[in-house]
């Protein structure tokens, strides 16, 4: 268990170096010995990570977004699932985790945004996730740049069972009248992504959204549709609203419709901004 802990947390503090370097490029440090000590800060971080805050990422429904939390904001989020078991197949026994997410912004920039954070999901084995991503909120160069993410989830601390290891990349873009779309792309673990119909790995695929306020109704409503490619567990048709109670409390009433001939869930998502 210990072996498989180092090796989750070696290809996150990987991540996250990498992210910590690229902003010191931004910043024009060009002197080699800043860049080696944030690149060093960064892996003594997330060598003590037992006992730093971990994230969950910043998403629409189901997968993930361009949004990314402030610097030192947190994000508390508590994901519920009920099975619709009218449609699709599932074994006895059968239940969807529940999600219980914490993220934080770490960049205290306005170009380039970072967050990080740890899902919890019970009942599991093994129930830590790590996450984190990078990226450039939309208008960071010109009026007409897009957002753009790049980061991963998934980061199981059980070699094969929970280390799902999903890196992504999304681009997003808000449109007059519209709203926002988003398209990426993800890869994970190919012996965990699998077709749920044959067996064969299917890890890879295409990321799409579609979000609006909906200030026509009320300011307080947020329509979203996202879209994860595959036949794996992780593959699904999502469609929901969301209602702001106040400025750091919403919730999302949502479906997911999933790829595989499972049965699809009904989600309520608390979130709680800090």
């Amino acid at each position: 268990m210990k072996s498989i802990q180092k090796n989750t947390l070696t290809m996150f503090a990987i991540f996250m170096m990498t992210s910590s370097l690229i902003y010191a490029l931004y910043k024009r440090r060009n002197n080699m010995k800043s860049i080696q000590r944030t690149a060093f800060m960064m892996f003594m971080i997330f060598v003590l990570a037992s006992s730093f805050a971990y994230a969950t990422p910043s998403t629409i429904i189901w997968i993930p977004s361009v949004d990314f939390q402030g610097y030192k904001s947190f994000h508390l989020g508590i994901d519920n699932y009920a099975y619709d078991f009218k449609s699709g197949k599932a074994g006895s026994g059968t239940a969807f985790p529940t999600d219980l997410g914490l993220t934080v912004g770490v960049l205290p920039d306005s170009i380039v945004l970072a967050e990080i954070g740890f899902d919890y999901m019970t009942p599991q084995w093994s129930p830590f996730l790590l996450n984190a991503k990078v990226g450039v909120p939309e208008g960071a160069f010109a009026d007409w740049t897009p957002a753009v993410a790049v980061g991963g989830f998934g980061f199981g601390f059980a070699k094969n069972v929970t280390d799902y290891n999903i890196f992504y990349g999304m681009v997003g873009k808000t449109f007059p009248v519209l709203g926002r779309l988003e398209v990426g792309y993800f890869s994970g673990n190919k012996k965990l992504l699998v077709d749920l119909s044959s067996g064969n790995a299917d890890n890879s695929g295409i990321l799409l959204s579609w979000d609006r306020m909906i200030p026509e109704i009320s300011e307080n409503l947020w329509l979203a549709v996202d879209y994860q490619g595959t036949k794996s567990s992780f593959g699904a048709l999502s469609y929901g609203l969301a209602w702001s109670f106040s400025k750091n409390v919403s919730v999302i009433f949502a479906r997911d419709v999933f790829n595989a001939d499972i049965p699809s869930t009904f989600t309520m998502q608390l979130d709680i901004n800090i």
